[in-house]
């Protein structure tokens, strides 16, 4: 585990808020010379503290999304079972997120899709056919009060 001090710890909340930020401008909001803090956050991306940049889409900008959070339980307790869902959902494009679980389901997915079509299609012929799927449930989001994820 890495260990982080508090100037380094101020660096990780300005950039989860903003990751556009300069260089110059973080700086100077951590008390740092630019210099100094380029150097603090090229260590920390190359420790992999920082595993990268991206762009938060707005998906019903674009013309329909809905999203759905599906609980799975795979059919056997096997360590391949489990690779061969995660294979399965890393090559699905619906799925923009898979998280294996503990309680009465193995997965947890988020699948994000244009409309209610597409989700059928993709929880018929995509999630339904794999052999290690025993049972999936749906639950369709209505609305999001609190989405903190960068």
């Amino acid at each position: 585990m890495i260990q982080l001090d508090q100037i380094n710890d101020q660096i990780l909340s300005v950039l989860s808020g903003d990751g556009r930020i300069s260089n110059v401008e973080l700086a100077e909001r951590v008390g740092l010379s630019p210099s100094a803090c380029l150097r603090r956050v090229q260590e920390l991306e190359r420790t992999g503290v920082i595993k990268g940049y991206r762009a938060v889409i707005d998906k019903s900008k674009l013309g329909g999304s809905m999203t759905i959070f599906v609980m799975v339980s795979l059919s056997g307790q096997l360590r391949e079972d489990s690779l061969s869902f995660e294979r399965a959902m890393a090559t699905a494009s619906e799925v923009t997120e898979c998280h294996n679980v503990t309680g009465t389901v193995e997965y947890f997915l988020r699948v994000e899709v244009a409309d209610l079509g597409t989700y059928k299609d993709f929880h018929s012929n995509r999630l339904g056919i794999l052999p290690q799927v025993a049972s999936m449930t749906s639950y369709i989001c209505l609305g999001t009060s609190k989405d903190e994820r960068g």
